[in-house]
């Protein structure tokens, strides 16, 4: 029976390795949606939006991580295609949500690729992700319902977001450790 730590072509991975192309491809959409919402004079969701594309480069930068703890095989390459413009504010989130959405399965895929191939190190370390997904998902719904309520005043979503939003990370001491983050 091959050591899971050294078999490269283990499905979960492998899967891994093509989450961290998605996960910077997301930094990289939030990091266009922020330009958009700033060249619109909207500086609270363009704020929102560089936190989250920084939030999803530390994501994929702590896959990276996982993988080389482990000595498997990583490597960055390129991104997938990003939409640099919008319809309109709403339609940026409505975008952004879908894609959180889409993540969400793709976090859930890896979950179930680990406990199915026995990988429960690859397990264990996806877990946190599940917890973000939800968060991510259930933020970017709340940002939407804010929107629509808002009935076209984007100056009340503006409000919003610097009234209820968080736009600094908080410490998450039960984060798995970041690619390239400083050591203590």
């Amino acid at each position: 029976m091959p050591d899971i730590d050294t078999d490269a072509d283990q499905p979960f991975p492998a899967l891994l390795r093509d989450q961290i192309r998605r996960g910077l491809t997301a930094a990289q959409q939030y990091l266009a949606a922020a330009v958009y919402f700033d060249s619109n004079r909207l500086p609270q969701l363009a704020k929102h939006s560089y936190g989250k594309s920084d939030e999803h480069r530390s994501h994929a930068l702590r896959m990276v991580q996982h993988l080389l703890d482990r000595d498997l095989e990583v490597q960055v390459g390129g991104l997938d295609n990003v939409q640099p413009s919008f319809e309109s504010p709403r339609g940026a989130i409505v975008f952004l949500l879908e894609s959180e959405r889409a993540r969400n399965a793709q976090i859930s895929e890896l979950a179930r690729t680990a406990r199915a191939a026995g990988d429960y190190l690859g397990e264990q370390f996806i877990q946190w992700f599940l917890r973000e997904q939800v968060e991510d998902v259930a933020g970017m719904t709340t940002l939407l319902t804010v929107i629509d309520r808002a009935a076209g005043d984007l100056f009340d979503v503006e409000d919003f977001i610097s009234r209820e939003l968080r736009t600094t990370p908080r410490a998450d001491l039960t984060a798995p450790k970041m690619a390239g983050a400083r050591r203590n």
